[in-house]
């Protein structure tokens, strides 16, 4: 191997390579990307609309809504702008310090996201098990507050992991096979010891994803407790109803990021243009679904989006 491929090079500008293996279906592959990126845009911009213009959704449960509609709006974006770049015009070049950036707020919001859903089921808890204290326990400013602690643990969470990735050496290679700076992807172009970044994912993965999920099974699992206890079963049927929405947009959230983060770890058959569409795929359909899961499940959201459509 020559000398120059082992010398690692000042800052260096990356390739993003897009989908490899579907260099050629790349402007067929955005119809859909634009499709789901523009609907996820209109929704979410909907849900802010009218929760912001209608009065009595001024209520904790209505704000979590928001918060959620702003992280899935700036998520999709981080992304998918500069993916449909490479996909229509092949602009491929990204710094280093572009690529950082996209790693820290992308997975800062991956991370706030996962925050406010922990929320929202300690907000289904609280409308189930103790209602009558509902309105005293969860205000707007105890939400917001929430809120705040989730965006604070994933500054101090995310931003390590983007200064870890800056101080990586990298050497002649600086063709990154992905749409946008995935930090393994980008490890795979680096010429040092990615040890301790990849040790410091796994523990981000545990406490993002192994922990937040523990919290929500708790409290899921003590809101089944409370409903076994009702004995009317349309009163089982009405409580079980508040938290429907809530549990699809968990899925919708949860499983693909479960899946991206197994299939790289365990598994090394699958081919890179499926990790990579999978990975797309969950940043372009999460955002896209969970207004239409909370349209479609939230009775007076439902209502009002109808006639704010209608007007339109």
């Amino acid at each position: 191997m020559p000398a120059f491929n082992l010398t690692p090079s000042g800052p260096p500008t990356f390739i993003l390579n897009g989908i490899p293996g579907l260099e050629a279906a790349h402007i067929w592959i955005s119809i859909p990307f634009s499709m789901f990126y523009i609907i996820g845009l209109l929704g979410n911009f909907m849900v802010l609309l009218v929760v912001g213009k209608e009065q009595t959704f001024h209520k904790p449960m209505f704000l979590l809504l928001c918060m959620l509609a702003l992280t899935d709006i700036s998520m999709s974006t981080c992304v998918v702008p500069k993916a449909l770049f490479i996909f229509w015009f092949g602009f491929k070049d990204i710094t280093l310090e572009g690529c950082l950036t996209q790693i820290f707020f992308l997975y800062s919001i991956y991370d706030m996201q996962s925050a406010i859903l922990v929320i929202m089921a300690f907000d289904r808890y609280v409308a189930i098990c103790d209602p009558l204290r509902y309105a005293t326990i969860l205000t707007n400013a105890r939400i917001t507050k929430l809120g705040l602690v989730g965006l604070i643990r994933a500054v101090l969470l995310i931003l390590p992991l983007s200064l870890l990735v800056q101080r990586l050496p990298f050497c002649a290679n600086h063709i990154i096979l992905h749409t946008y700076c995935e930090p393994i992807a980008v490890m795979k172009v680096s010429c040092g010891d990615t040890r301790v970044i990849r040790m410091y994912g796994l523990v981000i993965a545990l406490v993002v994803i192994g922990l937040d999920l523990t919290l929500i099974g708790l409290s899921y699992g003590m809101i089944i407790r409370a409903v076994l206890r009702i004995s009317s079963k349309k009163a089982h049927r009405k409580a079980l109803n508040t938290c429907t929405a809530h549990i699809c947009v968990m899925l919708v959230s949860y499983t693909p990021i479960l899946f991206s983060t197994l299939t790289h770890r365990f598994g090394q058959g699958i081919a890179a243009h499926v990790h990579i569409l999978l990975a797309n795929l969950h940043l372009l359909v999460t955002p896209m679904l969970n207004p239409i899961i909370y349209g479609i499940k939230t009775k007076e959201l439902r209502e009002k989006l109808g006639k704010y459509t209608c007007r339109t």
